[in-house]
């Protein structure tokens, strides 16, 4: 998918966004979802919340501009939080809002230098175990806000020790709220939200506003969003010395990992599910602007969290206009209903989450291609990971298997030995075809992977061996599967041509495309008059001049199988 393409969504082309009333309607269960998020996450960064609504009011209404995910709810995340906590600590609000600004132009510099590539190695077991991970560690995370009791550990296995450590001490109001809100939303959701016309998130939201105003919930030890008081911001660079720029610079490429582990895990899941594209380099560039532009107005940084983009799905949001408008119900609510806003109750916030990931939480999806090996243990894996080590280290965890992965399966020396299927100028596998026979005297063999310099000097050795076991007077290698070649294949391949002529054996090539072409002439292999090889443009021409014993001129003859 180029630049300037837009998204293809259920296998058909869009020619743009267009908005619709679902979209409205999504954006504001969305905003209903990400106002007290962002109170919760602006607590774990240790600032007043209204960095944190600045920073989503940023992501919403410029992600669109750029990014590709219809269902991308761009916003603070708890690991990002997290992140500037710790940078707070080192020098203050001002060196965290650096770090956001520099995260940013990390982002923007990854775009220009098209790195989006970088997605593609994050392979799709690897996704289904990342996101079915991720949605438990929110659930997780969510419980202690249930249970009315503080917790301390951020991974999933000490978390739920902690909570389940302190079970005597849970808080019962809470227990009781948060029980009914999921209770309620999972009712609504399934059975009666096409009837009611209102978004479920909004309208369990708006019910625990309800019961806390009439019940006065704050006497009986129930924790609330609490009140949102306005904050002046300036759009600025903070004024910080060369020492705290230096190490807020040494910690903004771990920031930039996280947000796109994190961003990119959620934007592909949800994209495979509806069949939707989304283009890596375009996703640098709507992070990237996003944050720096959150970080110059003093904003938390911001990232494509799976709870608010699965929470836009689940609501029924169709396009891009979905964040739009729950930026415009985040400014409007935040105008008009601060002070209703602040008697939410956790409890009902964190049950509504837990019901917007409760259909991403049993692990169909990682264990239901198991049985068709491969590379699908990495889903496993990836979860694993992501629940002992955290996103960030699960995610490279499993980003560096799949790496080691396809350096294996490339560097390994496979090779085919080749026979023509007779009455054809066909060439196929003998091991796997029984009616393929060899031509006498000449050994035709075809890598199964690209040559280069993992593998070339053990594919040729072994052509080698092959050649001499079989007594060949001609060897025929196949480079189809080959779309270009480096110098340590092209010096391997003179150096072997040089063995076979040297025990009287004659190489040729076959199926040389452009490229290698042009990469053995740089190297003057391809003049067969001057001791080079000769090159033919199928198998069956190159078979037919070693019968001839006379190899003939390249020719640029059609491809022939």
């Amino acid at each position: 998918m180029s630049d300037s393409a837009p998204p293809i969504q259920q296998g058909r082309s869009v020619a743009g966004p267009k908005f619709s009333w679902a979209d409205l309607l999504a954006g504001v269960s969305v905003a209903g979802v990400l106002l007290p998020e962002a109170v919760a996450y602006a607590a774990i960064a240790g600032v007043p919340p209204m960095h944190a609504f600045l920073a989503a009011l940023v992501g919403l209404c410029l992600y669109p501009c750029w990014g590709t995910s219809r269902f991308a709810m761009v916003a603070p995340t708890s690991s990002a939080a997290a992140v500037f906590a710790s940078t707070m600590a080192l020098g203050g609000p001002a060196m965290g809002y650096a770090l956001v600004s520099l995260t940013g132009a990390l982002f923007l510099t990854a775009a220009a230098l098209r790195a989006g590539f970088l997605g593609a190695f994050i392979s799709r077991p690897v996704l289904r175990g990342f996101a079915w991970a991720l949605a438990l560690t929110i659930v997780l995370k969510q419980l202690p806000h249930i249970a009315g009791v503080p917790v301390h550990a951020s991974l999933a296995g000490p978390l739920a020790g902690e909570l389940l450590a302190q079970a005597a001490h849970w808080h019962r109001a809470s227990v009781a709220l948060g029980a009914g809100a999921l209770a309620l939303w999972l009712a609504l959701h399934h059975g009666l939200q096409r009837r009611l016309f209102l978004p479920t998130s909004l309208l369990v939201l708006g019910l625990g506003v309800a019961l806390s105003a009439m019940l006065d919930l704050s006497t009986q030890g129930v924790a609330l969003v609490g009140d949102i008081a306005w904050q002046a911001l300036d759009w600025r660079l903070p004024a910080l010395s060369a020492n705290h720029w230096l190490h807020a610079i040494e910690i903004a490429p771990a920031l930039l990992l996280i947000l796109f582990a994190e961003s990119w895990g959620s934007v592909r899941s949800l994209a495979l599910q509806s069949g939707d594209q989304v283009d890596g380099n375009r996703e640098l560039l709507a992070l990237g602007a996003a944050n720096l532009a959150s970080g110059l107005l003093q904003g938390l940084p911001v990232g494509a969290g799976f709870s608010a983009a699965s929470a836009n799905q689940a609501a029924g949001g169709r396009s891009k206009w979905a964040g739009v408008a729950a930026a415009l119900a985040l400014a409007l609510l935040l105008w008009l209903a601060r002070p209703w806003l602040a008697l939410l109750p956790m409890p009902v916030l964190a049950g509504v989450v837990v019901g917007i990931l409760s259909h991403s939480l049993w692990p169909r999806a990682v264990l239901s291609s198991l049985h068709l090996g491969g590379d699908v243990w990495l889903a496993p894996v990836a979860a694993a990971g992501v629940l002992l080590f955290g996103v960030l280290f699960g995610m490279l965890l499993a980003v560096a298997l799949s790496l080691l992965l396809a350096i294996r399966r490339f560097a390994q020396p496979l090779v085919t030995e080749l026979g023509r299927l007779p009455g054809t100028r066909d060439y196929l596998d003998r091991a796997r075809h029984a009616d393929a026979t060899a031509v006498d005297g000449t050994l035709i063999m075809r890598p199964e992977e690209p040559l280069f310099f993992a593998n070339a000097e053990q594919v040729f050795h072994l052509v080698s061996q092959r050649a001499e076991a079989a007594r060949a007077t001609v060897v025929v290698l196949s480079l189809e599967v080959c779309d270009d070649l480096d110098n340590t294949a092209v010096e391997a391949l003179a150096e072997f041509a040089a063995s076979l002529r040297r025990q009287g054996t004659a190489l040729l090539l076959a199926r040389v495309k452009d490229r290698p072409r042009e990469a053995l002439a740089r190297m003057g292999l391809t003049d067969a008059a001057h001791g080079g090889v000769a090159l033919f443009w199928s198998v069956d021409d190159a078979a037919r001049a070693a019968a001839a014993a006379r190899p003939p001129a390249v020719k640029s003859s059609p491809v022939r199988r």
